[in-house]
């Protein structure tokens, strides 16, 4: 009987060991994914980021575009105005010269 104690002892060490050993692999394995898990997690983050950035960078770079553009076209219309605004006088003038001269009021003295 002593030899049948032996050997059960023996039997349950061994499944104790392996047991364990399961265990330490299941807890490795399970650390493994969830490093792996907050790797991938930490990368979609920082991409997410660097589009975001990117978009805002973008979406700035047209703004300051359409900006300049909207800047530009004013400073012609101003310019285009300015000038037909000029020459509006000048014809304006000419015409109240001309009537002046018709009417004889134009002369210097």
């Amino acid at each position: 009987m002593s030899q049948q104690q032996f050997n059960a002892g023996q039997t349950r060490g061994q499944a104790q060991e392996k047991a364990e050993q399961w265990t330490e692999s299941a807890k490795q394995t399970a650390e493994s994914a969830r490093d792996k898990t907050a790797d991938l997690t930490h990368q979609a983050r920082d991409k997410a980021a660097d589009v975001t950035q990117s978009a805002r960078d973008k979406s700035a770079d047209g703004s300051h575009s359409a900006k300049q553009s909207a800047q530009h076209n004013q400073e012609q219309a101003a310019g285009l105005f300015g000038q037909t605004g000029e020459s509006v006088k000048n014809m304006a003038q000419g015409a109240l010269d001309g009537v002046k001269n018709s009417l004889g009021m134009n002369e210097k003295k």
